[in-house]
């Protein structure tokens, strides 16, 4: 999972949209959406695609897509930035969002200061008195 805020995730690599299931597909990529933030796999903060390249991904209709997106939106779950891109907004637990936030702000200053993911992740397995 990228946490490069220019670089918007795989969401439909994650995603399963079952085109059997009585559930309609924008329902199922919301519900998805929600899923992710819920277990961690979605950070607060991450970049989603445009609707256009996840119907597109997603072999969808971008109308479909775009009626998830409003949805999450309206619930607070995601934002739009203008084009500047849609963003996860919101989790379940408040706390654990404060969390990812710091952490992703913390990887964009190790960043900054020219380390790359195998150096943070040595650092981070450091800190944690596990190498």
């Amino acid at each position: 999972m990228s946490t490069d805020p220019r670089t918007p995730i795989d969401l439909a690599g994650l995603l399963s949209i079952d085109p059997e299931s009585a559930r309609p597909p924008f329902e199922q990529i919301r519900l998805g959406v929600i899923d992710l933030i819920g277990t961690g796999r979605l950070l607060v903060g991450a970049r989603i695609p445009t609707v256009r390249a996840l119907a597109a991904d997603l072999q969808l209709a971008p109308n479909t897509v775009a009626r998830s997106y409003r949805e999450l939106e309206a619930a607070g779950v995601i934002e739009t930035r203008g084009r500047h891109g849609s963003f996860i907004k919101a989790g379940p637990d408040a706390t654990l969002a404060a969390a990812q936030n710091a952490t992703i702000e913390h990887l964009k200053r190790l960043r900054e200061f020219g380390f790359d993911d195998d150096a943070i992740l040595g650092l981070m397995l450091r800190a944690l008195g596990r190498s």
